[in-house]
C-alpha cells in the first residue's frame, strides 16, 4: 500500500513533477544550461582577449607607424591634408608647428628610429663639435624656437631657428606667403614676423632649465649655469649629442641700415639675450623682405657689424662661446661682391658663412622638368622671396665660389716686419686688432693647444688638417673628406666653414653640395612639401650615393 506523500506526489500535473528540483530531469537540465553558460562566458572572454589585444597590438604598431619619420604617412597624407584645410601657405604651416608641439608634449611626436647615425658614416667635424650627420633645417621652419626639440628628433644634425629681431614686430601685411604646388616651390614675403629677442631667450632658458630637471641637475639658475657650460655632456645650445642649434639674429625694420651704429645695437641686444642659448650665432643680411637689408653686405658696413658680433659674443657669459656665421644672399654672386663679403668675413674673424637665402629672382615661365599651371602664373608675380628645387644649381655654384675665394684666404696681408726697425712689443694687441688680423687668430688658438706652434705658415706651405680647422675659442676636429671633394688649399687662418641651402631636395644633390665645400646642406622648402620624413630619406639616399661612389 502506497504512503499518503507518494498518492500527493502521484496526483500533481505531470510538469510540476518535472520542475522539481529533486526530480533527476530537472537536475539535468540544470546542469546543462549551467554548463552552456559557462561555454558562452569563456567565449566572450576569448572575444574579448582576442579582440583587445588585437587592439592593443594594432594601436602599438600605429604609434610605432605615425611617429617614425620614414613613415609615408607624413609626406602623402598629413601634408596634403594640411594643405586642403589650410588654403593660406602660413596657416597651415603654424598649423603644422602647433600640432609638433603638442604631439611632443605627449611623447607622440615623429622621430628617427633605430639611430641611423650611429654607424658614423655621415659624421663631420665642425667648431669642435662632431655633427651626427651634415643635414639641417634652415630658418623660417621655427621662427620663436618653438619647436627646436621635435625638429632635432626627425634627425637633423643642424636646427636653425629664427630670424629674431631685437624688439617684436609683426612683420609685413597678409596675405604673404605663397605656394607653387606644380614646382615643390614657395614665395614669401614675411617680413621678420618676430616675437623678439627676450620672449625667444626666455623660452630657449625654459627648454635649458627643463633639460637640467630631467637629467637631475636640478631646475636652478645653477643648474641652467651647468648646462651651458658643458658639464651636461651635451651642446649647450641643441642638448642633444652629435646635433647643433644654430639661432639667427637681424635688425628690426625701423632701424635704418645707413645708421650703422644703431644696426650694431640691434644685433648685439640680439646677441647679449640669446647666444648663451646656441650653438651657432647667424647673422642675416641677406632677406628680400627688409628694405635695406642686404645693402649690410656691403664690405665696410658689413666688416663693422661682424666685428661687433664677435666682440659681444666674446662677453657672453658661458665657458664655451657659440661659433658665428653670416646668412648671405644668393643674388650678390658676382666676383666683386663675394670677394668683398669674404675680405669682411675673415677681418672680422667670424667662423663660416651660410650660403643662400630666397631669391628676388624669378625661373624661367616654364622651369625646364616642370608644367606651371595658369592658375600658379600669377603667383610668380608676388613680391618676396623665392624658394624651391630651381634654386639649387644656383647655390651649388655659390658654394664653389666661395670656397675658392675662403680658401684663398684674405687679400690684404698684414706686411712682413721690418726687423731693423721693429720696436719690442710691450703689451698684448686689443681684441679687435686681434680680430682683423688672420695671423694673430691663429696665433691665439694655436697657443690653447700644448705642443703647437704659433708660426703663421706661408700661403705656400699646407697646413695640417689639425690647425686648419682651428676657431678662435680653440681647436676643433678635421673635416672627415669625400672621395669627390678637392682637398682644402692652404690658408693664412683658420679655414671658414660654408653651410648651403637653396634648393636642396634630396641626397644626390646633398652629396654635390658637400662635394664642393659646403660642410652642411639645409633644407627648407623641401620639408615644407616633404613632411617630417624629408631629413630621414635625404640621408638614407645620401647613403645610397655614397655606396654608389665606391
Amino acid at each position: 500500500m502506497k504512503s499518503a506523500p507518494m498518492r500527493a506526489l502521484r496526483a500533481q500535473p505531470s510538469h510540476w513533477r518535472l520542475r522539481s528540483p529533486c526530480h533527476p530531469f530537472a537536475r539535468s537540465a540544470s546542469t546543462a544550461s549551467a554548463t552552456a553558460s559557462n561555454a558562452r562566458s569563456v567565449a566572450t572572454r576569448t572575444k574579448n582577449f582576442v579582440y583587445g589585444g588585437a587592439l592593443a597590438l594594432g594601436l602599438s604598431f600605429g604609434y610605432l607607424y605615425i611617429t617614425d619619420t620614414r613613415a609615408s604617412f607624413h609626406e602623402w597624407l598629413a601634408v596634403p591634408v594640411l594643405r586642403r584645410l589650410y588654403p593660406d601657405g602660413e596657416d597651415a604651416h603654424h598649423a603644422g608647428n602647433r600640432i609638433l608641439k603638442v604631439l611632443h608634449s605627449f611623447g607622440l611626436h615623429p622621430r628617427e628610429r633605430s639611430n641611423p647615425d650611429a654607424a658614423g658614416d655621415l659624421e663631420v667635424s665642425i667648431f669642435g663639435h662632431t655633427l651626427s650627420n651634415p643635414i639641417g633645417t634652415s630658418a623660417g621652419i621655427d621662427k620663436g624656437a618653438e619647436i627646436p626639440t621635435p625638429l632635432l628628433a626627425i634627425g637633423a644634425g643642424v636646427v636653425e631657428v629664427g630670424g629674431v629681431t631685437p624688439l617684436a614686430q609683426s612683420g609685413n601685411p597678409k596675405p604673404r606667403v605663397f605656394r607653387l604646388p606644380s614646382q615643390n616651390a614657395l614665395i614669401n614675403r614675411y617680413g621678420f614676423n618676430s616675437e623678439g629677442a627676450e620672449t625667444v631667450a626666455m623660452r630657449l632658458r625654459q627648454r635649458v632649465r627643463e633639460f637640467a630637471y630631467h637629467a637631475g641637475i636640478g631646475i636652478d639658475e645653477e643648474a641652467e649655469r651647468t648646462v651651458l657650460n658643458g658639464e651636461a655632456g651635451v651642446p649647450p645650445g641643441s642638448l642633444t649629442p652629435g646635433r647643433l642649434l644654430a639661432v639667427q639674429i637681424t635688425k628690426n625694420k625701423e632701424t635704418s641700415e645707413h645708421d650703422i651704429e644703431a644696426v650694431q645695437r640691434d644685433y648685439s641686444f640680439c646677441v647679449q639675450h640669446l647666444a648663451k642659448y646656441a650653438d651657432i650665432i647667424v647673422v642675416n643680411v641677406s632677406s628680400p623682405n627688409t628694405p635695406g637689408l642686404r645693402s649690410l653686405q656691403n664690405v665696410e658696413p658689413l666688416t663693422h657689424l661682424l666685428i661687433s658680433v664677435v666682440k659681444a659674443v666674446k662677453q657672453v657669459d658661458r665657458k664655451t662661446k657659440p661659433a658665428i656665421m653670416v646668412k648671405v644672399s644668393p643674388d650678390e654672386d658676382s666676383e666683386e661682391q663675394i670677394s668683398g663679403i669674404c675680405e669682411a668675413v675673415w677681418d672680422s674673424g667670424v667662423d663660416g658663412v651660410i650660403v643662400g637665402n630666397t631669391t628676388k629672382k624669378r625661373p624661367d615661365p616654364l622651369p625646364k622638368g616642370y608644367l606651371l599651371p595658369q592658375s600658379e602664373a600669377g603667383i610668380l608675380l608676388e613680391q618676396g622671396g623665392y624658394s624651391g628645387p630651381q634654386m639649387f644649381e644656383r647655390t651649388l655654384a655659390l658654394v664653389k665660389k666661395y670656397r675658392k675665394n675662403l680658401d684663398t684666404g684674405p687679400k690684404r696681408l698684414p706686411p712682413a716686419p721690418d726687423s731693423t726697425k721693429q720696436k719690442p712689443v710691450t703689451s698684448k694687441p686689443s681684441r679687435d686688432e686681434q680680430a682683423k688680423s688672420p695671423s694673430s687668430l691663429l696665433n691665439s688658438a694655436a697657443s690653447s693647444i700644448p705642443g703647437a706652434s704659433t708660426e703663421v705658415p706661408s700661403e705656400s706651405s699646407p697646413l695640417s688638417s689639425n690647425v686648419d680647422d682651428l676657431s678662435e675659442s680653440g681647436p676643433t676636429l678635421s673635416f672627415r673628406s669625400t672621395p669627390n671633394a678637392a682637398p682644402a688649399p692652404a690658408t693664412p687662418g683658420p679655414r671658414k666653414v660654408l653651410f648651403a641651402t637653396g634648393g636642396i631636395t634630396d641626397g644626390r644633390q646633398a652629396r654635390e653640395i658637400l662635394d664642393a665645400g659646403a660642410s652642411v646642406a639645409m633644407v627648407y622648402t623641401a620639408l615644407i612639401y616633404g613632411g617630417v620624413g624629408t631629413i630621414s630619406r635625404i640621408k638614407a639616399e645620401l647613403r645610397e650615393e655614397a655606396r654608389k661612389s665606391t
